[in-house]
């Protein structure tokens, strides 16, 4: 049921992307390898539903290469990482990617992780949406274009930051503790990273500062959770 489901693989090791994208075609995915930054923003368009990324890529490096690709899509990205210090992944996070997985990795766990993401990330693009726009302060949000604007200025956004951004904006008065964040926008169980969630939440406000350094948008209420500020 997955054959038409278009994975790039952005690896420069030619044994690691061999061997990750024999697992996905065996898995009745297809998979698109290539083996540097560049080529991989050459031949990205919007046919791929996801990307497994290299961090460790010659050249232009992974971050950068999923900084760009942030511009323009919030196409799920895995990131693979011989990293597993909180930092480089905390970092990982920051710069845009969904998900990422240590190597050497389990087979069955980087399905099970791809499984995932594309579920979660069709799940998002299919749920209705009620109010297509939404305004608070100088802030705009037309969730049918996905697009975050502050004044006259576009604010871009990651997928998950820009689902966070609307659920505060949709109940500006409630406190959303990290677990209702959490559950709604990545759409399983929360088993207490609060890491993750805080990491996107310093990602929106600093995205909106820059936009607007003089005002305020999300408040942090201690010992509970977030809202949207007063």
């Amino acid at each position: 049921m997955n054959n038409k489901i278009s994975i790039l693989v952005i690896e420069d090791d030619s044994d690691i992307s061999n061997m990750i994208c024999d697992l996905l075609q065996q898995n009745s995915y297809n998979a698109r390898p290539v083996y540097s930054g560049t080529e991989a923003l050459m031949v990205f368009n919007n046919k791929i539903d996801l990307i497994l990324l290299d961090l460790m890529l010659p050249g232009l490096k992974g971050e950068l290469v999923l900084h760009e690709i942030r511009k323009y899509s919030n196409v799920p990205v895995i990131g693979l990482t011989a990293k597993s210090d909180k930092t480089s992944t905390i970092n990982l996070l920051k710069s845009g990617a969904d998900d990422y997985i240590v190597k050497p990795f389990n087979n069955d766990e980087l399905l099970a992780r791809i499984e995932a993401q594309l579920r979660r990330y069709n799940q998002s693009s299919s749920s209705p949406n009620k109010n297509n726009k939404l305004t608070y302060k100088d802030i705009s949000v037309d969730v049918e274009k996905f697009l975050v604007e502050v004044g006259s200025t576009q604010v871009n956004l990651t997928k998950r930051e820009f689902l966070i951004l609307e659920l505060l904006m949709k109940y500006p008065k409630k406190v959303f503790t990290k677990s209702n964040l959490y559950e709604h926008v990545w759409n399983d169980e929360f088993f207490g990273d609060e890491n993750t969630i805080n990491v996107h939440i310093s990602n929106i406000r600093s995205k909106l500062s820059k936009a607007n350094p003089s005002e305020e948008y999300i408040q942090t209420v201690w010992g509970i959770g977030f809202k949207m500020s007063e």
